[in-house]
């Protein structure tokens, strides 16, 4: 009699439910090898953006998703997603902050990833990124060497956890009050230099990590050229000759992470400004061999805005809140859960509300903090009700990838991209991290 399959979601339940690191760790390993065998490789997507740095492919933008709840539902569904569409470039990620709050630590959160791969019967490249692994300006100013290290430690875990894809947001120790914009980007371009440098000593044998840099803080003043250029500059000169640098630059055009929420609720319309993005990513590909510039915080912008970033040829677009909002606004979230929910923040996130926030300004903006306190709860919730949300959230997983025109692009994921089983190396483990939520998002 044959041996009865292992049913990879009881692992994912495990995973989740457990709060021993170690545990964790023996689900994570076993959903890994059952990966391996079925053909589904973490991936750095380095190689691809090169290409597109070099003029070898051009026309769509890849997708990079924020997963703050059901994320084992909402991966399934983007798996569905790419399937049909034969779409091979789409990233998952998850920010320094959102590891906190959301209570998805590294070891977790690729795990459940690649657990939804095997499950929607998915195989290639799977590509999971550190999004906004940010420099705190305040513990920066107070004790450089202090808080980098602490980065290097968050990035140390990640990698050895698969995240072979690391977004460096140094941004925030960007001086405008310098005239010179060297001088400006001067910190920012020494700490994304120092922390490649780290990343390219600690990455496994066989993988180029794909590193992100940053020259405008989302929810700031808009990037220029000149900006780029004077951040190129220096990350050049600082960089250890003969290593490999950035693949893609942030920049900032005129969004903020989760929207505006007015009084009423609603979300503020957001003039973006595609002009910029076009400019930049052209100059990053031309002078600087990169993919081109990433947008963060465009979830929430208008349906009709996202067909433009394919068409200004931007390299990466950064999508979380609305799926967040998704799954609380949902008809099929229960509504007593979604009562407790609040109550909750009314309580552990009081400290959080501005003065004159409506109720509903303060929920939607405080309402992320709760999802890592609630995570056991909502996992809970019975298989029909989140099918029913994810099924909904999968309809706009289908009208993105289309909009981006990250369709049909598989087989030259295939071509740049190759499979091989990683051996990590031995390094210090970064047990002790610990994910505080502070951060962008």
């Amino acid at each position: 009699m044959g041996r009865k399959p292992t049913d990879v979601e009881k692992f994912v339940m495990d995973l989740v439910n457990t709060d021993d690191l170690n545990v964790k760790k023996e689900l994570a390993d076993k959903i890994k090898d059952m990966a391996y065998k079925k053909g589904i490789y973490l991936s750095s997507i380095h190689d691809l953006y090169m290409a597109r740095g070099k003029g070898e492919y051009t026309g769509f933008t890849v997708p990079a998703f924020n997963l703050r709840s059901l994320t084992y539902d909402l991966a399934r569904a983007m798996f569905r997603v790419a399937k049909r569409n034969n779409s091979g470039a789409f990233i998952f990620e998850i920010a320094k902050s959102e590891m906190g709050y959301t209570a998805q630590p590294p070891v977790e959160y690729s795990a459940v990833i690649l657990a939804a791969a095997i499950k929607e019967g998915y195989s290639g490249p799977v590509f999971i990124q550190g999004d906004h692994f940010q420099v705190n300006a305040k513990k920066y100013g107070e004790d450089p060497e202090k808080e980098v290290a602490g980065l290097k430690a968050l990035i140390s875990e990640a990698v050895a956890n698969g995240f072979y894809n690391i977004d460096i947001d140094s941004s925030t120790v960007v001086d405008l009050e310098k005239t010179d914009l060297k001088k400006q980007q001067k910190h920012n371009y020494i700490v994304c230099a120092k922390l490649t440098h780290f990343i390219r000593q600690i990455q496994p044998r066989g993988i180029m990590v794909s590193v992100g840099g940053e020259i405008g803080e989302v929810g700031h003043k808009n990037s220029t050229p000149e900006d780029l250029r004077a951040f190129m500059e220096g990350f050049k000169e600082t960089l250890r000759k003969g290593l490999i640098g950035i693949s893609k630059i942030s920049i900032q055009t005129g969004t903020s992470h989760g929207g505006v929420v007015l009084p009423d609720g609603t979300i503020a319309q957001v003039k973006l400004d595609f002009e910029t993005l076009k400019t930049i990513s052209k100059l990053a590909r031309d002078e600087f061999a990169m993919a081109g510039a990433v947008q963060h915080g465009a979830s929430t912008l208008p349906s009709e805005a996202f067909h433009k970033f394919p068409e200004t040829e931007t390299a990466e677009v950064h999508l979380a809140t609305e799926f967040q909002n998704m799954i609380y606004d949902s008809k099929h979230f229960p509504a007593e859960l979604k009562s407790k929910i609040y109550e909750w923040l009314k309580v552990n996130a009081a400290s959080e509300r501005k003065e004159g926030q409506t109720d509903e300004q303060f929920f939607y903006s405080a309402r992320k903090k709760a999802l890592g306190q609630f995570k056991k709860e909502i996992m809970a919730l019975p298989s029909e009700v989140r099918d029913a949300i994810a099924s909904e959230i999968e309809v706009k997983f289908e009208f993105l990838f289309k909009q981006l025109n990250a369709i049909n692009n598989k087989e030259l994921v295939d071509k740049f991209i190759k499979l091989k089983r990683v051996i990590i190396r031995k390094h210090k483990e970064a047990d002790s991290v610990h994910h505080d939520g502070e951060g962008a998002d």
